[in-house]
């Protein structure tokens, strides 16, 4: 809190930088008498003496038709020419902000406050402006901060009773007219007859931001900061203070605040760092907690926002890169990749509920030249008879396969960008995995779209090879389907006839394709939960398989058509394995 030796150390410097400045003197504009009322100023003090009081209460109408004309001249000005025209006026302001008469009039607590907006130098230029700023910004603080008020309350409290106000209902009351007033001006309401809203300065706007920053998280200033964020004054650059911006984020990321959808999209539109925090908040909020459904990982997704605010495709493209990157950084990481597909999938939903008239095509959010694949991914499995989901992959597989193998795509980062795409779209793969064991297909398909998705790269035939293991598998596992009896050594020589775990090419294809066996078929369900355990313990894989099962819990859940035997077991080994996790 500003100290009056403070105060009155900044006003003399003020006052000289204004001489050196060859500003000239007031009386240029005599209806503003700041000698007079400075002199006032100065004999009042703080107000407490009787004689000072009564002579305060005699002169508080004139001296607020008086503060009332001094904003009205300095809103037409810049600070430096407000300076320069009045070099008392940062005396005279500092004197009255300190007087609790003076503030407790009427408006002139509002009235003082524009008038320091006024003064504020948006870019400033010299130590001297830098230190009026902060000034500025102090007594802004000490008039709005109640608990900054609570050390004067001695001064303040028979002033503020003799209102009818309690101190803390008098403060609230002062902070939600300052707000008041303000939405009045930024949203081009009448005043004096006269619509503001191509009045409002840039400077201006920007100096209201910052002095917001003290006081975002008061639920009362919440409709300026949405008022704030959605403002367009029609300048080249952004005219919010970068400060106010990360303020206002961080604010909401803590749940300090809460705001509409269209203000948050606007913050981030405007603030591309806000957005990248916001993302990799979410991407660390997600990984750090541990999750056993997927119905928890949406909602904290739907919670955060983006992916509703990425109907826009600007936030969209923007997040994704932030995924991209991350995933990369992780080396492709199970919780990310998960985190990434339930954003794709509340995005598509979040995109089918917007306005026809207002939604964006989908090839705006994944402006990839292979489109055909594009369109087959985004269709949702809802959307199609549970009877032409295999035909459906069989046709995103070709396409896939005939894009992968073309001589054009040669580059690891073509391929990458292709293996990127198919990731978000998680759900088909485990449907494919499942429609292998559950629908008379055509398996061969299937399992190049699965062994494409474990192992993209094809250096030294890896891909290939997981396409051999993989095959040989499903046709052992395909044999034991039908066996209502089994044992897990049966299990365990199926696998062993193919490939050692340890040294097969891809250990991931073939526990997916294990673990839906289990699931699927009646002989596995009976050994599905000793024979989990000991690949689980044998692999490390715990976490992948619990993954595994989270996903299709949620979407068993949401088909609405499954086994009840199935159901059950899912239920009974995601209890025994997120103890583990």
């Amino acid at each position: 809190m500003m100290t009056n030796s403070d105060d009155k150390s900044l006003r003399h410097s003020w006052q000289v930088h204004s001489k050196d400045c060859g500003m000239a003197q007031d009386t240029a504009v005599p209806k503003l008498d700041f000698e007079y009322w400075l002199d006032k100023a100065i004999k009042w003090g703080q107000a407490t003496t009787l004689e000072s009081q009564k002579d305060v209460c005699l002169h508080l109408p004139q001296l607020q038709e008086f503060l009332h004309q001094v904003y009205e001249t300095l809103k037409h000005m810049d600070s430096i020419a407000a300076i320069q025209q009045f070099p008392l006026i940062g005396q005279l302001l500092g004197r009255l902000c300190w007087n609790p008469f003076v503030i407790g009039y009427d408006e002139s607590q509002k009235t003082l406050m524009w008038c320091l907006c006024c003064l504020y130098s948006s870019e400033p230029q010299n130590p001297v402006e830098l230190k009026a700023n902060s000034w500025i910004r102090s007594l802004l603080c000490h008039l709005l901060s109640s608990s900054k008020w609570e050390s004067n309350e001695a001064e303040t409290s028979t002033f503020i009773s003799t209102l009818g106000y309690t101190s803390a209902d008098y403060y609230c009351h002062l902070v939600k007219n300052m707000v008041f007033s303000l939405l009045a001006e930024f949203r081009g309401n009448q005043f004096n007859g006269l619509n503001m809203q191509g009045r409002v300065s840039g400077s201006r706007v920007h100096a209201v931001s910052l002095f917001c920053l003290p006081l975002i998280t008061l639920p009362d200033l919440t409709p300026l900061l949405e008022t704030l964020l959605l403002y367009q004054g029609g300048a080249s650059k952004e005219i919010l203070s970068s400060e106010f911006l990360e303020a206002v984020n961080d604010a909401f990321l803590k749940k300090k605040i809460s705001l509409p959808e269209s203000a948050v999209v606007s913050l981030w539109l405007r603030h591309l760092p806000s957005l990248e925090k916001a993302t990799l908040h979410l991407l660390d909020q997600l990984v750090s907690i541990q999750l056993n459904s997927l119905e928890e990982v949406a909602c904290v997704i739907k919670d955060s926002l983006l992916p509703q605010a990425a109907s826009h495709p600007a936030i969209f493209r923007i997040v994704n890169e932030i995924f991209k990157n991350v995933l990369l950084e992780t080396d492709g990481t199970l919780e990310v990749l998960t985190v990434i597909q339930v954003f794709t999938q509340l995005f598509l939903r979040a995109h089918q509920n917007e306005n026809k008239e207002h939604r964006f095509p989908l090839k705006a959010y994944f402006p990839c030249r292979h489109q055909p694949l594009v369109t087959a991914l985004l269709r949702c499995p809802l959307e199609l008879p549970t009877t032409h989901w295999s035909q459906h992959l069989k046709h995103i597989s070709d396409m896939l396969k005939a894009l992968v193998e073309d001589t054009n795509i040669s580059s690891l980062a073509d391929l990458f960008e292709i293996w990127f795409l198919v990731a978000h779209f998680g759900e088909w793969l485990d449907i494919a995995a499942e429609q292998l064991l559950k629908a008379a297909v055509e398996p061969d398909a299937l399992l190049w779209l699965l062994a494409f998705y474990y192992c993209p790269q094809n250096e030294n035939q890896q891909r290939t090879q997981t396409m051999v293991e993989a095959q040989a598998l499903y046709s052992h596992l395909m044999m034991l389907f039908s066996c209502t009896v089994l044992s897990v050594k049966d299990l365990e020589a199926a696998v062993h006839t193919v490939t050692d775990m340890d040294q097969c090419c891809n250990q991931h294809l073939i526990i997916h394709l294990l673990t839906n066996f289990l699931l699927f078929s009646s002989g596995g369900r009976m050994i599905a939960q000793e024979f989990i355990y000991h690949i689980t313990e044998a692999t490390d894989t715990n976490k992948e398989v619990c993954s595994l099962l989270i996903r299709t819990a949620y979407r068993i859940k949401h088909n609405g058509e499954e086994n009840q035997k199935t159901v059950k077991l899912l239920n009974e080994l995601l209890q025994k394995l997120t103890s583990k996790v």
